[in-house]
């Protein structure tokens, strides 16, 4: 019995025709392509170093495009269930050579052809279940990821409250100190001006002890004089007279 046509494939299809690059170029893309989801086909296209990586990814979204649009169904619901290239018409030209000889050049065209189908319910759930694991998974590392960074805030936070804390122990240790070197240097000031005042004190006390001594002296010394004058010796008054 034969199998299914190329032309009676089941889904929802996207044709370009007469693309110009040859066949086997485009075959070599669409290889990567065969079988694989509509996400990750596009991402693969993307990445492709190959010049026909491009219009074909065009084609491709483009038969995602007439999917949603035309058949209503979900993108992500998709992949390629069948993409082929045809070979389409050959232009020929010439080119010059030595000798006035001229070499045929085939310039050659295809036409390509993708596919999309809609998965299987069991696929499609499957890969909701995979999306939804991955999903929980990257959830729980951005937890964790937010309290690992909250545990190191809080440990930061509490280090530097920590040196703080010692800092301004140091600093109210210091200033104690200063406070009483100072109250030790004033107290000592008054000691000294205590001592410095006795000590006066006592220096004018015996000064004037020494006083009256030396005024009883030169009393007596004149005393003596007036002794003198009085034993009979004339005064100098009296000898003029």
């Amino acid at each position: 019995m034969p199998g299914v046509k190329t032309n009676e494939r089941p889904g929802t299809r996207a044709v370009l025709r007469h693309s110009h690059m040859s066949a086997f170029k485009a075959r070599e893309v669409l290889d990567l392509i065969r079988g694989v989801d509509y996400v990750r086909a596009a991402e693969i296209l993307e990445s492709a170093e190959r010049g026909a990586a491009e219009p074909i990814g065009k084609l491709l979204r483009s038969a995602a495009a007439n999917a949603e649009n035309n058949d209503e169904l979900d993108p992500e619901e998709l992949y390629v269930s069948a993409c082929y290239a045809d070979e389409g018409t050959t232009l020929k030209r010439w080119r010059p050579r030595a000798r006035g000889r001229a070499t045929r050049i085939r310039k050659r065209t295809c036409h390509v052809t993708i596919i999309l189908s809609r998965m299987s319910d069991e696929e499609i759930a499957r890969r909701r279940a995979r999306q939804a694991a991955e999903q929980a998974e990257r959830r729980q590392r951005r937890v964790a990821g937010t309290r690992r960074a909250r545990r190191q805030r809080a440990d930061t936070e509490a280090e530097l409250a920590v040196e703080q804390a010692i800092v301004d122990a140091q600093a109210a240790a210091e200033a104690e100190a200063a406070e009483a070197e100072a109250r030790e240097a004033v107290e000592t000031e008054a000691e000294g001006g205590e001592e410095g005042t006795s000590a006066g004190e006592s220096t004018a006390e015996d000064t004037g002890a020494e006083e009256p001594a030396e005024q009883e002296g030169t009393v007596t010394e004149d005393e003596d004089a007036v002794g003198e004058d009085a034993t009979g010796e004339p005064t100098p008054d009296e000898e003029r007279k």
